[in-house]
């Protein structure tokens, strides 16, 4: 594509230097009909001549001749000027015609290009980084809701599943159920959305872990989604209890 981008580019410039070329060529006529324009002219006025004075009439005839005939070649040089001129015209027209498809074609290449990079932005931003233990409807509904989350950055914990249900989420044990296919968390006596769930607790529990050393988050086996670019690392999903998942989670 770059070549091609490359080649365009040279066709451009050289179309370019060829209109300027034409152009050129016809300032060139141009002067040169205004010149022939002002031979006329001076046709004219020595024809003026000739009949104001009438004792010239030999020496004016043979002059008005010679006049007559480079008349006629100037004119059959006007014909053949304007001719190419047309010419010329017509040259620049396709050269510009030309120019504007090359140029066309360049920001349609760019265009596809643009798409490309925003394609494989988009298949690197949904890449799993929560897989689902098989056969548990929740965890299922959680890890999609995790997947599809639209700024994982600000999602720092991740929930620890120890059973059907129960999940460790930082230092909270929380009971999730999904309702009509919306995943609701038990608060107290009731529930909260999700997203109601994590706008209130993530900020305190976010607090509560950055003030507890590497080794005790280790032990507690909490969960934290770490983005570096251009790496990922593989843990076994954790569970609680003490039993491992066979299932392996991205974090």
């Amino acid at each position: 594509m770059e070549r091609q981008r490359s080649e365009y580019e040279r066709q451009i410039n050289s179309l370019n230097l060829t209109i300027k070329e034409q152009m050129t060529t016809i300032l060139r006529l141009e002067s040169t009909i205004t010149s022939l324009k002002a031979t006329l002219t001076n046709k004219q006025d020595v024809e003026e001549q000739l009949r104001s004075k009438h004792e010239h009439n030999q020496q004016l005839d043979a002059a008005k001749q010679e006049l007559q005939q480079e008349l006629e070649e100037a004119s059959k040089h006007i014909l053949g000027v304007e001719d190419n001129h047309v010419k010329a015209k017509s040259t620049a027209l396709d050269l510009l015609k030309a120019l504007k498809q090359a140029e066309d074609e360049a920001e349609m290449y760019h265009h596809e290009n643009d798409t490309l990079k925003q394609y494989v932005i988009d298949l690197k931003s949904r890449i799993a980084v929560y897989i689902p233990v098989k056969d548990d409807v929740i965890d299922k509904k959680l890890a999609e809701y995790i997947n599809n989350y639209p700024d994982r950055q600000k999602l720092k914990i991740m929930f620890m599943r120890e059973t059907e249900g129960v999940y460790q989420f930082g230092t909270k044990r929380v009971s999730v159920k999904v309702d009509k296919d919306k995943i609701n968390i038990r608060v107290g006596g009731g529930y909260l959305s999700l997203d109601e769930f994590l706008d209130q607790y993530t900020p305190a529990e976010l607090e509560k872990l950055e003030r507890k050393d590497p080794l005790r988050r280790f032990n507690e086996k909490v969960a934290v989604q770490k983005t570096i670019v251009g790496k990922e690392r593989v843990e076994t999903s954790p569970i609680r209890n003490g039993r491992k998942s066979p299932k392996k989670q991205r974090i």
